[in-house]
Parts: structure tokens; sequence; C-alpha cells
């Protein structure tokens, strides 16, 4: 049966890979970018193909909240329901680490804005929907100041600590929602072959295909339909414990109301 499938940065790396499959597997893919020339030609790419898919194109710039929720409220407005959101979209190394609110970039685009993007689409999701978020093996304990920009981290401190929040957050939504949809935190490999890897570390990576398959079961298999509020790590390719903080109730409150403390200081418009 053909499913509705948002991915978010999906017009290169994993994102771009992943959506070619599933438009091969024949599903509805809805893709995500910030460049409209780069998202017309991942649109092109998958139109290309010799499958059944269907492809559609959005384009929203995550380090901005009321691009977030816009994008939110016209997936809303022209489709019924969706069926997996991924929350692929990531910063690791940028110029501008800074945003023009004044918050890390990096907390922006892999916390924050997923997070959002997420409380916004759970009513299209449904109890048997799924939220696929992407973590990393790179965790690290999440400074509050940082989170809310009082504090300015390396590189590599602000990636590893947006990618632990949200991995906090998303096992305290799985175990808010009564009623689905599944939440899953997923590793999807170290070190792949992405533009983040390449221009972080400066080096080639792995297989970035790696990312694309695992991503694919988490959305689609039946080994992930009642896994909400786990963790999956790839590299182990097993279900794992993350990061101790992230089995901390406390301290993933703490991260949970910090994010809708930021919110709400953001002016959201639509």
């Amino acid at each position: 049966m053909q499913k509705i499938i948002l991915i978010t940065g999906s017009t290169d790396g994993i994102g771009l890979v992943t959506a070619k499959q599933l438009y091969s597997m024949g599903h509805h893919v809805l893709l995500h970018g910030r460049n409209p020339a780069k998202l017309e030609d991942a649109q092109k790419t998958l139109s290309g193909l010799a499958a059944n898919g269907r492809v559609e194109s959005y384009m929203a710039d995550l380090t901005n909240m009321d691009n977030v929720a816009a994008l939110a409220q016209t997936i809303t407005d022209e489709h019924g329901k969706l069926d997996v959101l991924i929350n692929n979209a990531g910063i690791l190394k940028t110029s501008n680490p800074i945003t023009d609110s004044g918050f890390d970039v990096r907390f922006v685009v892999n916390t924050i804005a997923p997070y959002l993007l997420t409380q916004r689409l759970l009513p299209l999701l449904g109890a048997s929907g799924r939220v696929i978020n992407l973590s990393s093996a790179a965790q690290a304990s999440v400074n509050p100041k940082a989170l809310t920009g009082q504090v300015r981290l390396s590189d590599m401190d602000a990636y590893s600590q947006s990618k632990l929040a949200i991995t906090m957050w998303s096992r305290m939504l799985a175990d808010k929602l009564n009623n689905g949809p599944a939440v899953i935190a997923v590793n999807p490999g170290s070190l792949l072959a992405s533009k983040m890897v390449k221009e972080g570390f400066g080096i080639a990576g792995n297989d970035i295909s790696i990312g694309a398959d695992i991503l694919i079961r988490a959305a689609l298999s039946d080994e992930f339909k009642t896994a909400s509020g786990k963790y999956f790590d790839n590299d182990s390719g097993r279900f794992a414990s993350p990061h101790p903080d992230a089995l901390n109730q406390e301290k993933s409150k703490e991260v949970v109301q910090t994010i809708e403390a930021v919110l709400a200081e953001l002016t959201i418009k639509t």
C-alpha cells in the first residue's frame, strides 16, 4: 500500500537516497529543502525514475520557526493524512552558527524545528503513523544555557548535544502519546558519506545507503511498529540504550521544557 512520507532535508545525502528508494518502491514522497534549485533537481531526479511513486516538494528554512509552522500548515491543508515523518535535516558545521534570533543553528535545525514540525503534524499521523528522528552515536549531555543561546559551543559539542536533545524529546513524546504515532530515534550510522561528514570531518565516509536502508526499515517494517520510545543504533544493528541522560526523566523533562520556552520566545505567525 502506498504511504505518504515526508522527509526533511531530502535534497541531498541520506535524505535524497532514502527518498529515491521510497519513490522506487511506489510510495508518495514529500521532499523538503530550503534551496529552490536543489529542491527542483531532487524532484526531477525522482520523477525520472522508472517507478509508480508520487513526489511533491516543499520549501522551508528550518532555522525560521515561522517557516516550519507554515510548512506544517501547507502539508495539513494539502493532505488528509501523513503516514511517516522522517526528521532527517541536520547541520554540523556552518559559517553562520548563530541564527538571527541568537540561537545555535545546530539546536534549532537538529532539535527545535523537528519538535515543532512533529507537534504540528501529529493530527495527520494518527495511531498508525511513525515519526523517525535522526539521532547520532555522538550524544553529549545537554547544557540548557546552550540550548537557549546563552552559551556558545564548538561545532561538535553543539551537534552532539542537539542529537541527544532530539533523542530525549523522542522518548518523552512517545511516553506522552497514548494512541500513536510511534516516535523512534535512529542513529543511521557513523561517518556516512554525506555532505555534512565531508565538510565536518574532511573524509569521504561510509556507504550512504547504510543510513537510507535503516530509515526505510524504521519507516515501514513491522520490526519498528511497536518500537515507540526506543533508540535504534545502526552501528550495532540493534535497539540499544542511548546516552544515560535520555533515560533520566528529570533531565529529559528539563530539555523539553527548555525547547518549549525557546519556541514561546520565537514569534510564530502561522
